[in-house]
């Protein structure tokens, strides 16, 4: 079971963007993900009018490693680890380490 999925609550804690809040667009492999307005570059286009692009200059968001974010914990206000823990009716959930909520239902 993976720690984080699209759509958590993440808070950076390595990097240029130290200490920046975002939510996770998308997780690729096992240990890079894509989290909003966090890690942004400057990237250099080409106009392509096959496929009705403009050239210029945009700002994206570029994957960072896993170990670089930290689900964000709304009850504490902290960022968090993450644990796994089966219910009684067989399904595994993940779970806040500090408190022990359940993060997903």
């Amino acid at each position: 079971m993976r720690k984080l999925k699209k759509g958590d609550s993440v808070i950076v804690i390595a990097g240029k963007d130290k200490g920046k809040k975002g939510e996770v667009l998308k997780v690729i492999d096992d240990n890079k993900l894509i989290v909003t307005n966090v890690n942004l570059v400057k990237k250099h286009t080409k106009p392509n009018p096959n496929k009705e692009e403009t050239g210029g200059i945009i700002e994206r968001e570029m994957p960072l490693n896993i170990s670089n974010v930290m689900i964000f914990n709304p009850i504490t206000k902290k960022a968090d680890k993450v644990g796994c823990k089966t219910l009684e009716n067989g399904k595994k959930v993940r779970i806040y380490k500090s408190n022990k909520e359940v993060i997903d239902i």
